[in-house]
């Protein structure tokens, strides 16, 4: 069958147990437009709260290194070594917030969409991914034309900021060839702010809908013929074929037990065919008769046949024995409304000279 009806016989929606085995894989609902927000949120909180700081810091570092560079000597490889190192120290400082800053951005995003896990399928090197197919269905199928979508939306929407921007910003920027040099640093990045935050406001939207569309489209991508459900479900509840095949053989085994029984059996009461229940009473066992054993049609034939050759009583009383059938089960004592029957039944067979077990004949 081609890809493509594979993908129009999935109308299922996933179990529990396909997605719970998806996400255990590292198959996750994943918003990349939501981790692009996070950066641009950490990047305005860079520029805003810590660039200056940092700036000063840097400038006023390095600007040691002009004023007084004889205090530098690069005369062998230790000096270099040193000043490289200082210098390295210095850009570090400079560049740490930023660093801290981003990453926590990074992190917030992913933790906000799905609970951290390591899964080493994920980064296992597959052949499978360097399939020419499966990239160009991917570039040119439903979530290539997306990205597509959302890349065009991103550029648009930063074009049309920008020129907005610049044109309220006209005068600041003519006006800032008559400004001192240290105060460029402060217009650039005021109107670099500018810009993000307008672009931060402009794709929340996007960044919203990408949440739902990446969880849609996971869960569209998790979905499941009615024939993979059945399979899951033997897999789980085991093959029918196969617990019928055990509940057949239980059924047997109790079956077995159950005529092993009858030759305990006081008396059989019997439809002439198609119903037995074999009944045992022993006085200093049980207040009332118990079934050790009954049965239809066949079954009922066997307990006949064993109770014949073993000398024990058998009774014919349809009504009785159909009525015993329905009411009672096997190992159950016979409810009082058939105690009155039963007895009769028993003061019959004895009547007639019948010894039974565990019952004392008459003197």
């Amino acid at each position: 069958m081609s890809n493509g009806g594979d993908k129009e016989g999935k109308t299922e929606e996933a179990t529990e147990k396909k997605i719970r085995d998806a996400i255990e894989k590292g198959s996750v609902p994943f918003s990349k437009e939501l981790s692009a927000f996070a950066a641009l949120v950490g990047f305005v909180i860079v520029t805003s709260f810590f660039i200056v700081g940092s700036t000063i810091a840097l400038v006023s570092s390095l600007k040691g290194f002009i004023d007084d560079p004889g205090r530098w000597p690069l005369e062998n490889t230790a000096d270099a070594v040193q000043l490289f190192r200082a210098i390295n120290l210095d850009a570090a400082q400079f560049l740490l917030p930023a660093v801290i800053v981003l990453a926590i951005a990074g992190l917030a995003s992913s933790l906000f969409q799905n609970p951290p896990q390591i899964v080493f399928d994920r980064i296992q090197p597959q052949l499978s991914r360097l399939s020419l197919s499966a990239g160009w269905r991917r570039i040119f199928g439903l979530q290539g034309w997306v990205e597509f979508l959302k890349g065009s939306f991103k550029l648009s929407a930063l074009a049309v900021l920008a020129y907005l921007l610049a044109r309220a910003a006209r005068f600041d920027v003519f006006n800032s060839m008559f400004m001192a040099p240290n105060a460029l640093p402060e217009l650039m990045r005021t109107m670099a702010n500018r810009l993000f935050l307008a672009v931060l406001v402009a794709i929340v939207l996007l960044v919203v809908a990408d949440l739902v569309w990446s969880r849609f489209f996971w869960r569209r991508e998790l979905r499941m013929t009615r024939q993979e459900i059945k399979d899951e479900q033997k897999q789980a509840e085991g093959d029918p074929i196969i617990k019928g095949r055990l509940r057949s053989l239980a059924r047997d085994r109790a079956r077995k037990r159950m005529i092993g029984r009858v030759p305990q059996a006081t008396v059989v009461i019997a439809n002439p065919t198609h119903y037995a229940i074999a009944l045992r009473y022993v006085r200093t066992e049980n207040r009332a008769p118990i079934v050790v054993a009954k049965g239809l049609d066949f079954i009922a034939l066997n307990i006949r046949s064993v109770a014949e050759k073993h000398g024990i009583p058998v009774v014919e009383d349809k009504l009785l024995a159909r009525s015993l059938y329905d009411k009672v089960e096997v190992d159950q004592v016979i409810p009082p409304e058939f105690y009155r029957a039963v007895a009769n039944v028993i003061l019959y067979i004895m009547s007639r000279g019948r010894p039974l077990q565990g019952i004392a004949p008459n003197r």
